[in-house]
């Protein structure tokens, strides 16, 4: 057998091995994304999320504040740890659904869109649904995968 393939074959055990733990940076991420961002609606007061969603023409925008807040970081505690990550991936990708349609749609699909350089900072437009869509595709991916090492999940299914 050439080096090479000897080297290929190693190669695919070394990737077999550490192919479990692949998904445990897209939970990390996800899961940190969805806390921060419900932590800092939070922190600014419902109220004023409410005012925005108001203000977009969104229905019962103070129940949907919260409902909003509650479902960011309760599922972004859940993606961090792993925990009931199958569930808790459908009230996030509706919210990220709405999110895409709502607001980010009429901006096109870049979220970064640079407007100019002002005293050596960048100034951004308004940002579109790609972000929400890498959101929806690596919730997507993590149930696909089911539970990875280091997670809530993958213990419960260990000792049930």
């Amino acid at each position: 057998m050439s080096t090479l393939t000897t080297e290929a074959l190693a190669g695919r055990g070394v990737r077999a091995k550490l192919a479990p733990y692949a998904a445990i940076p897209l939970r990390l991420i996800v899961g940190y994304g969805f806390l921060a961002h419900g932590l800092a609606k939070w922190s600014k007061g419902p109220e004023t999320f409410a005012g925005i969603l108001q203000a977009t023409g969104v229905p019962v925008p103070h129940l949907m504040a919260w409902v909003t807040i509650i479902t960011e970081i309760v599922a972004g505690i859940a993606f961090l740890v792993g925990a009931f990550v199958l569930l808790v991936s459908i009230p996030a990708i509706i919210l990220l659904a709405v999110a895409i349609f709502t607001v980010h749609l009429p901006y096109g699909f870049s979220s970064i869109k640079l407007m100019s350089v002002t005293n050596g900072r960048a100034q951004f437009g308004p940002a579109g649904y790609e972000c929400d869509l890498l959101y929806i595709a690596c919730i997507l991916a993590l149930v696909l995968i089911g539970p990875t090492p280091w997670s809530v999940d993958n213990y419960r299914s260990l000792h049930s």
